[in-house]
């Protein structure tokens, strides 16, 4: 058979092509990544460094058309004249030399030194300029990362002497680095800063650690960042705030447009360079039900029911978790629930309570990579309604009640958590007391020895270092109120205390600076409401008690409802929280919505001796609870010896009769740890514990 000129061609024709095809592809050089740092990207500490640093991981995740390259040098200085500068080590001259296409440069650690920063601080932008030119010398069409510091956290040795100081000087410097030098940016602080349990000896990063690092600066390189994501607080059902601008951010590809719709109304939006984009959604009026759309080129989420309203977080330990299926009259509750059609529920579940059991290697897991919380929006129904906070619900009712608006109501509490876990780090790091807390917390007595002893039973399987609980200084902020922060609120609802019971001027401080984090966090004067504790059979409880009443005095806008006279002499986990709601419910209508209702239990006005008389003034008319003789006072002589007193009501003061021959010093009310005390307003109202003492025409704002 004869060929013809075609078919003689044919086979000629597809080998040249394959021939060209294979060289262009050899030709075809891969792209050039230098990592550029110190011992964190060198990856010192590393059982496998050469497998586990975490250039070796981004190589991993970049694939063949990429050459990246470890560049660190361990102890690396940013700063030219610093005690080991990084343009004097054989690293740099590999890594100019290397000419790249990419350079991540990370460093600043080591600038914290006291060898380095307080001698040569104001040459750092200077030093990290002329680094960023070197590179474009060697390459001028390099494109170049800088990126915010890994943390140090407070373990380090020189944290409190001038390092932790100094890093943030660094770190505030780095975005303007960035900015002036025409680079990008990456952070690297903040994916590792909720994670200490991944940084052994508190500088340095480990196997996991370092793949966070080749992830973040993977996904800054290719602009990949997963399909559109939003925030786990917008669901379907939720409830946003009425009257106030709606920040609602989520993730998606870099320069994605994202497209949002909602009531009739579009925004726009450019994904940056991480991934992150925002839309503000305008201060609506109360209303609904409505639907949010948000859109990308390829992905659409719709968010159906939406009520506008108003917003509460219900926050704390176990008397706030206290289900309404357990309240003493919450099955009854509980088949109304379906009627509440304005109230919308979202409970925060915990993967684990802190019960007395030893909890598995997947919850420990789970729990180090702060999956602790879950939950969406739901309306209330009896399903929903049962295990939510019975103090949470019964609030809804009443302010929906009163206000004739959607209510929305966050439930994110943690049985026998310690007010510390509730603060974020960065507030505890910078407070000169407080910081001391966050190292070897399941050694400390700064944390009840009750505490200590059930997450010692929780994590008797643990291998991991630095295992995580939520008893954990910082814990429940990182792994659920640091979610919640960008969704206005009208504000807070706390019954919290029991696990601090036994370090009362401690709790001060620590709730103190709660409020004030939370509040730095929200932007915006957050109203905080707060149980105090009840009655029971507990030696530290009354001055507790006493403490709280004297600080919801000194912290503007915190208000505090009496629960002492609801409390069982055995039982911590007294049933009757729908009184307590109640109070709540008066307070956040007296001092949040301004309406003219009585709120507060009976307060001293003054306090003067006369005679062999002891005349306590209060702003209300008195009575007493069960309509008997008024109980509760004790006179302190000057011995420090408690006595028993009589003590008579007349209109708005008490009478307190001063046994023959005593002089006293004190004056005590409600300072039984179960106490009987019975003093209340004509509305009802108990009055608060407390320690006054005594002076001529003695005063009381």
């Amino acid at each position: 058979m004869r060929l013809n000129n075609k078919q003689k061609i044919t086979p000629i024709i597809l080998t040249t092509l394959l021939f060209m095809s294979l060289s262009l592809f050899a030709q075809k050089k891969a792209i050039k990544v230098a990592c550029v740092g110190n011992s964190v990207t060198y990856g010192y500490g590393l059982q496998h460094r050469e497998q586990e640093c975490y250039p070796v991981q981004l190589q991993a995740l970049l694939g063949s058309n990429y050459d990246v390259r470890n560049f660190g040098h361990s102890g690396a200085t940013l700063l030219k004249k610093g005690h080991n500068p990084y343009y004097k080590t054989p690293e740099f001259e590999a890594a100019t030399s290397f000419a790249p296409d990419i350079a991540i440069i990370h460093l600043g650690l080591n600038d914290t030194d006291p060898r380095d920063w307080p001698d040569y601080h104001d040459d750092f932008e200077a030093d990290y300029a002329w680094l960023i030119a070197q590179f474009r010398k060697a390459n001028p069409a390099v494109k170049i990362y800088i990126c915010r510091l890994t943390p140090i956290f407070s373990g380090h040795p020189r944290f409190k002497s001038g390092t932790r100081d100094w890093y943030w000087k660094i770190q505030n410097l780095i975005p303007e680095i960035a900015r002036v030098n025409h680079v990008g940016l990456i952070d690297l602080h903040s994916p590792l800063y909720a994670r200490p349990n991944l940084f052994a000896d508190n500088i340095h990063p480990d196997k996991e650690g370092a793949s966070i690092l080749a992830s973040t600066i993977s996904d800054a390189i290719i602009g990949y960042h997963g399909s559109l994501e939003i925030p786990a607080t917008f669901s379907d059902n939720m409830v946003l705030q009425r009257n106030t601008q709606i920040p609602l951010t989520g993730r998606a590809n870099a320069g994605d447009l994202l497209q949002v719709y909602f009531q009739q109304h579009k925004w726009t939006a450019t994904a940056d360079m991480d991934g992150y984009w925002k839309v503000m959604l305008p201060a609506m009026h109360a209303g609904g039900p409505f639907n949010l759309t948000i859109k990308d080129h390829d992905s659409v989420i719709t968010l159906k029911n939406i009520l506008i309203g108003d917003v509460w977080i219900c926050s704390g330990q176990s008397n706030m978790a206290f289900p309404l299926n357990q309240e003493a009259d919450g099955q009854s509750e509980i088949q109304k629930a379906a009627d509440s059609k304005m109230i919308r529920l979202c409970n925060m579940e915990v993967l684990r309570q802190p019960d007395a059991v030893v909890w598995d290697s997947t919850a420990l897991t789970k729990i180090n990579k702060l999956a602790y919380f879950s939950g969406s929006w739901k309306t209330a129904s009896a399903l929903s309604a049962k295990d939510f906070s019975a103090i949470g619900y019964y609030f809804a009712k009443k302010i929906n009640s009163s206000e004739h608006v959607p209510i929305g109501i966050i439930e994110i509490a943690v049985g026998g958590s310690p007010i510390d876990s509730w603060i974020d780090r960065y507030t505890m790091e910078h407070d000169p007391i407080l910081v001391d807390m966050l190292s070897n917390w399941r050694k400390s007595d700064f944390l009840m020895k009750w505490c200590r002893d059930r997450a010692d039973v929780n994590l008797k399987n643990a291998t991991a270092f630095g295992q995580r609980h939520p008893y954990d200084p910082c814990y429940n902020y990182e792994a659920g109120i640091a979610n919640l922060v960008n969704f206005p609120v009208s504000g807070v609802i706390w019954y919290q205390g029991e696990s601090d019971a036994d370090q009362p001027d401690l709790y001060r401080l620590l709730f103190k600076t709660m409020v004030g984090s939370w509040r730095q966090k929200w932007g915006y004067q957050l109203p905080f409401y707060f149980v105090q504790l009840s009655g029971i059979n507990r030696p530290s409880w009354p001055a507790f008690r006493d403490m709280e009443n004297k600080m919801q005095q000194q912290i503007p806008g915190v208000h505090m409802a009496v629960s002492m006279d609801m409390g069982d002499s055995l039982n911590v986990h007294y049933k009757r929280k729908a009184v307590v709601a109640d109070r709540l419910a008066l307070l956040v209508r007296r001092y949040t919505y301004h309406e003219p209702v009585i709120a507060d239990g009976p307060a001293v006005v003054s306090m003067v001796q006369k005679n062999n008389a002891v005349m306590i003034t209060f702003n209300n008319k008195l009575a007493t609870n069960d309509g008997k003789s008024l109980i509760g006072f004790e006179l302190v002589n000057e011995k420090g010896e408690r006595l028993p007193v009589s003590a008579a009501i007349k209109n708005n003061q008490v009478w307190l009769r001063i046994p023959s021959g005593e002089k006293i010093k004190t004056v005590f009310y409600g300072m039984q740890p179960y106490t009987h005390a019975n003093l209340v307003n004509n509305s009802g109202l108990p009055a608060s514990t407390f320690i006054l003492p005594l002076h001529d025409n003695k005063k009381f704002e």
